[in-house]
């Protein structure tokens, strides 16, 4: 029987901040035994965007992933979501759920982190 991913982690691999965030939190979930889970590096194989009918650039701007639900989770929201899939990690999320935490998380990740990696990540050519 094939084994069904509940959390897809779409990431730019390319970036090397990027790289290391998703290998540390997919240490983390594989050192919990977190199951079902999977992590696409769109720098590497852009194709898999299609048929979500996403963009490279905006994937490669902002974390992106696919929930348990079918949801596409972006940014902070994409988050939260690894964090509540992984054993241990919930008090995370529901730290960063918090109301005014959460909107205070969202306007640096989405106007300052996001759009200056993204920035610096093509300034390199990645």
């Amino acid at each position: 029987m094939e084994k069904t991913c509940e959390t897809v982690t779409y990431y730019n691999g390319a970036c090397p901040v990027c790289r290391a965030g998703i290998a540390q939190t997919r240490r983390e979930a594989e050192a919990k035994g977190a199951d079902g889970m999977a992590w696409i590096d769109v720098a590497e194989d852009p194709s898999v965007l299609a048929p979500l009918g996403l963009e490279l650039d905006p994937v490669k701007k902002r974390l992106h992933v696919l929930d348990a639900d079918g949801n596409m989770q972006i940014g902070v929201d994409a988050a939260i979501t690894l964090w509540r899939a992984i054993p241990g990690q919930g008090w995370k999320a529901r730290v960063i759920s918090t109301p005014g935490i959460y909107h205070l998380a969202r306007l640096w990740y989405d106007h300052a982190l996001a759009p200056a990696l993204f920035w610096w990540n093509r300034r390199n050519g990645r």
